[in-house]
């Protein structure tokens, strides 16, 4: 855990302290480790998959950022880039005057 934390503050100059989740792969695509602070310590959980392996971003700069959803699909082995967030629309309320309502 130190030297992914470590690895972390050097290489891509982020606070793994920060409460973001740090997404580690293997090369052959079929375990990951994944650091990430939680207000009293550091965690790491590592998985290994069965099957493909896990379908794992193109990288352009050596970090990216995952919506929730799309990092629940990647560490469930599932293909993160058909996760689309739906926008949530708050509904709309209409007032009507008592004399409208009778």
């Amino acid at each position: 855990m130190d030297g992914l934390a470590n690895y972390v503050m050097t290489n891509f100059e982020l606070d793994p302290f920060s409460g973001a989740f740090f997404v580690f792969r293997s090369k052959g695509r079929d375990k990951i480790k994944i650091l990430m602070w939680d207000g009293t310590g550091l965690v790491m959980i590592y998985k290994r998959i069965e099957g493909a392996g896990f379908v794992w971003p193109k990288l352009s700069e050596g970090t990216m950022t995952l919506t929730k959803a799309q990092f629940e699909a990647l560490f469930e082995g599932i293909d993160w880039r058909r996760v689309v967030s739906a926008a949530y629309h708050h509904p709309t309320f209409f007032e009507k005057s008592s004399a409208e309502v009778e």
